[in-house]
């Protein structure tokens, strides 16, 4: 099977790093355009774009700032043209006690909603107003198996941000198919990222390791050939779906 990606132009968030690193660079080995979408790591996004051998573009929006996030894609569509594809892979996971002051809570709450599920719905809003006009598109959520499972009581907000992906991603699969338009969403469990090392750094390597099927934990790079897959329009059949990549840690 020859999966080209040639022709096609994809957002990816949160791509300067990590999941969503390993996703650009086998999107554009593949042939697609990519657009690298960071907040802060600039330096890493270059370094990045020097590594892909296709046409990509940074672009800088701050997740947390709706207004730097309304109006994004249009902008971006303006100034590259039509985008075919959208994978939002940028998300925070934030440590909340429950035993923080209720006002400390609700601000990591806020946060975690904001990038996680209100920024990412905005972004699929816009993109699907680009896509009807098409009558193609595709979209690739990265959620959590925590979506399903739930987490520990400190990662709620967490949790309850990347299980609200879900119903999103449904939603539009569901409603817009027929008008060209197909979503999918991707469920890792603990992947080797700097974020999961924050965590992992406060429960121990061991505590990931236990909660898994297979010998070792999942890389960026076990995940990135999935949402190729799914961008290609190889497996349009399975809008809708959720697909685990979590090393049998979490089977539903």
């Amino acid at each position: 099977m020859n999966i080209s990606l040639k022709n096609q132009r994809i957002l990816v968030t949160g791509a300067s790093r990590g999941i969503g690193r390993a996703i650009a660079k086998q999107l554009s080995e593949s042939g697609a355009e990519v657009i690298i979408h960071c907040n802060r790591n600039a330096s890493e996004a270059e370094k990045l774009k020097g590594e892909l051998s296709n046409p990509s573009y940074i672009e800088l929006c701050d997740l947390s700032d709706i207004n730097q996030v309304v109006g994004f894609i249009p902008k971006l569509i303006e100034k590259y043209g039509e985008i075919s594809g959208l994978v939002n892979n940028a998300g925070i996971s934030r440590s909340a006690p429950d035993n923080l002051p209720t006002e400390d809570w609700v601000k990591v709450w806020q946060e975690t909603i904001q990038v996680n599920t209100t920024a990412l719905g905005i972004l699929c809003k816009e993109f699907v107003d680009h896509a009807l006009k098409n009558q193609n598109g595709r979209i690739v959520n990265i959620s959590s198996r925590a979506a399903f499972r739930g987490d520990t009581t400190d990662y709620i907000a967490y949790a309850a941000s990347k299980g609200a992906i879900v119903s999103l991603t449904r939603s539009i699969a569901r409603h817009y198919g027929k008008q060209g338009i197909k979503a999918f969403l991707i469920a890792p469990g603990f992947t080797r990222t700097d974020m999961a090392d924050e965590i992992l750094a406060e429960y121990g390597e061991e505590f990931a390791l236990n909660d898994i099927a297979l010998t070792d934990l999942t890389r960026p790079e076990d995940i990135a050939p999935m949402v190729t897959l799914l961008c290609s329009g190889l497996a349009d059949h399975a809008t809708g779906a959720s697909i685990d990549i979590n090393a049998g840690s979490y089977v539903h």
